[in-house]
């Protein structure tokens, strides 16, 4: 009996997860290795980073989606390292893992530039914790500027900066600031409408470089339009738990977003992968890796440089699908003899959304704004989650959301009542600060009256009694 190649593939985002179903029907056994039990929707990110949707409308667990494929098994773990000759997968929990092909879609994450001290006070948003963290940051801002009596204090508190002016910028300052306008003016009684400020920066020359310039300039002038400070040719200097310094100008503002730039995950280096200035490993025209035609890495991981261009191409989830259906072909061509094929990357357009019924989208030559572009993102969004569940639901909240103007995922996760960056320290407990006020304080009111038991501050728990022992 024929024994079957083992496949080992390392992330469950599209790229890997694509791949992994389409050897479904092939003569190999497939282990999926991840350090997350879900898969995540990744453009949607921003939704519930807004309030917009919640964790669980767009992630799915790769398991219930592996569930019926027999030949395929999921692992939760972190990979460290590959040894390359033994051919092993290396993890921190469990033994190696032998492989005959190995797929690299271990993604990306968001690059500082050389500034990683910067990511404490500017969160990027690769993954469901960064989208509840940046939720809970741009909530508690409006919590704290609500219960701010001075003024320039609540000024900090509503400046929202946004660094990077690509899809997830853009999308990440228009919903902010619909966020303000439209769904929390009516929650809030000590902020007025119009109080919030969103600044988009950008070091290029316009924002949607990606996109034709006349859909640029489109895109500008709807966040404008909803009051969205865009700068363009502005180079961020410096960040801190205050402010955005971009040269000599400085932004006061206790919120700031990082959405300027990614890098190759560090497992392609740690593993002894040739990687370009982004991280990205270098691969050839069938996707694998120069030197070893065993190792293929798709998706954000990989620098695929089309023949005839000087560019690799972007890193985006149609590029990591395809590559992922077209690995599974390369291996299944392998193992019954043929010779591999070259990677053709077919675009199908790319989308960004601004707003309530504001969207610019480009497909082959044809270019969309306003309400058109805007259901056509609606579509292909909703289109391409993977669970069905998630489909009807995430439909539903946004019908919902459309015609109420209402956000219904609006909840601060954690204990942090501050906003900004979470501070170093940990905040002292009630009781012991209650300990340090002066006497008069712990019995009586600004009126002299005593205070009532539910004003009173906790007292130190009594020391447990303990039985007489017993001779």
């Amino acid at each position: 009996m024929k024994l079957r190649k083992k496949v080992v593939v390392i992330g469950g985002g599209f790229g890997g997860l694509g791949l992994t179903r389409a050897l479904a029907s092939s003569s190999v056994h497939v282990t999926l290795i991840d350090r997350s039990n879900h898969h995540l929707f990744q453009p949607l990110l921003y939704q519930v980073a807004m309030a917009g949707l919640s964790p669980g409308e767009i992630a799915v667990p790769i398991r219930a989606v592996l569930s019926r494929q027999a030949n395929a098994k999921v692992l939760l773990a972190e990979v460290v390292g590959v040894d390359l000759e033994g051919r092993h997968v290396l993890t921190r929990e469990m033994p190696p893992i032998a492989y005959d092909y190995l797929v690299v879609a271990a993604g990306a994450e968001s690059s500082y530039f050389g500034r990683d001290d910067w990511a404490q006070s500017a969160p990027g948003l690769k993954d469901l914790d960064d989208a509840v963290e940046i939720r809970r940051r741009v909530l508690l801002a409006f919590e704290a500027a609500e219960r701010e009596t001075d003024a320039a204090v609540q000024r900090r508190h509503l400046t929202f900066v946004v660094i990077g002016g690509g899809p997830t910028g853009v999308e990440l300052a228009g919903a902010i600031a619909e966020l303000a306008t439209v769904v929390l003016s009516r929650d809030f009684r000590a902020i007025e409408s119009d109080a919030t400020r969103v600044v988009l920066v950008e070091g290029g020359d316009r924002i949607l470089p990606n996109l034709h310039p006349e859909l640029s300039e489109l895109a500008a002038a709807n966040l404008r339009a909803m009051g969205v400070e865009v700068r363009t040719g502005l180079r961020v200097t410096d960040i801190d738990a205050d402010s955005v310094s971009c040269g000599s100008e400085r932004i006061i503002a206790s919120t700031v977003l990082w959405a300027a730039g990614v890098r190759g995950s560090p497992l392609c280096q740690a593993i002894g992968l040739e990687v370009d200035r982004q991280g990205r490993a270098k691969v050839l025209a069938d996707c694998s890796v120069p030197g070893r035609p065993e190792i293929f890495v798709v998706g954000d991981a990989a620098a695929f440089v089309p023949a005839g261009t000087d560019r690799a191409l972007p890193g985006v989830s149609p590029v990591a699908m395809q590559q992922g259906r077209f690995v599974a072909r390369q291996i299944s061509r392998s193992i019954d003899g043929h010779p591999r094929e070259a990677f053709a990357y077919v675009d199908k357009g790319s989308m960004a959304t601004i707003g309530r019924k504001r969207a610019v989208a480009q497909f082959r030559g044809m270019r969309l704004s306003g309400l058109l572009a805007w259901l056509a993102w609606l579509f292909v969004h909703v289109f391409y989650l993977i669970d069905f569940r998630n489909r009807i639901v995430v439909l539903l909240d946004w019908t919902w959301a459309y015609f109420a103007y209402r956000r219904g995922s609006r909840l601060i996760t954690g204990r942090r009542l501050h906003a900004g960056a979470p501070v170093s320290a940990p905040l002292r407990p009630l009781a012991e600060l209650a300990m340090e006020l002066p006497t008069t304080s712990l019995r009586f009111g600004t009126q002299g009256a005593p205070l009532p038991p539910s004003a009173r501050p906790l007292a130190p728990p009594p020391p447990p009694s303990r039985a007489p022992r017993s001779s």
